[in-house]
């Protein structure tokens, strides 16, 4: 199998310029145009002071362009560090769920470590050996070979429906394991379809159906504003095939 040429091995660059990338990116795709210091220091959990050292750098390498008073932006060289990261990330996850049986709110942190050091060799293996995917555990779409992701994104919050409307949950973050668990507790996975049946006032939870109405579930205000759904109309039917859901504990349901 040929090996995906990338701009630079992972080993030429340190974790911190690829996890700066990478959140860059992160903050670019929720439609911010240029992504400020403070935002990013947020992001990272770290001072300004130390944003701003870092952000040098990566001008120098070429990663990011500063916009004046408005903050910095990746370049193309710059993306393209973000999605090889961040399809190392995925990969990563869902191997260690399908393969490796290790549960869906436990990969996160796993792949945050090993994303920065597997080879572009190991990456294209893991990948055959999935059966080339396209989603992550969680369901957040995976970079192709060739460092490209879908440009639109019509997913809504389960929070935004209205009572009567639905469609396929499509993914959650993966930033809350707790949340995560919860989820793999209660049987619902990406690749459900939902429906809302009932909105209780005063940010008060959302009964929702699950799979076709097989059964229904109070989700709260908080758990239903993070997972998104893809609503009918909205290219659902076709969301709804596209998952390989890998319930804690337990194989892959292909």
């Amino acid at each position: 199998m040929a090996v995906q040429e990338h701009p630079a091995s992972p080993h030429a660059r340190s974790s911190a310029v690829e996890d700066y990338c990478k959140a860059i990116f992160a903050l670019q795709s929720r439609g911010e145009g240029t992504v400020s210091t403070n935002a990013l220091a947020e992001r990272l959990q770290i001072t300004p002071g130390s944003v701003s050292a870092m952000l040098k750098k990566l001008d120098g390498e070429g990663l990011i362009v500063r916009v004046p008073y408005r903050g910095v932006r990746l370049t193309p060289a710059g993306r393209r560090v973000a999605l090889e990261v961040i399809r190392h990330h995925r990969l990563l996850e869902l191997f260690l769920a399908e393969t490796l049986q290790m549960p869906w709110d436990r990969v996160h942190a796993e792949a945050e470590v090993l994303e920065h050091v597997i080879s572009e060799e190991l990456e294209g293996l893991i990948a055959a050996k999935l059966g080339d995917p396209t989603r992550d555990p969680h369901g957040d779409p995976i970079p192709s070979a060739e460092l490209e992701l879908p440009e639109r994104d019509h997913s809504r919050s389960l929070y935004s429906l209205a009572e009567g409307e639905g469609g396929v949950f499509v993914r959650v973050s993966d930033a809350d394991p707790e949340m995560l668990r919860y989820l793999s507790e209660q049987g619902i996975s990406p690749g459900d379809r939902v429906l809302v049946t009932e909105r209780q006032p005063f940010d008060g939870p959302l009964l929702v159906s699950f799979a076709d109405g097989e059964r229904e579930q109070a989700i709260g205000g908080q758990l239903a504003r993070a997972m998104r759904v893809a609503p009918d109309g909205a290219g659902a039917e076709a969301e709804s095939g596209r998952f390989r859901r890998v319930p804690a504990g337990g194989e892959a349901l292909v």
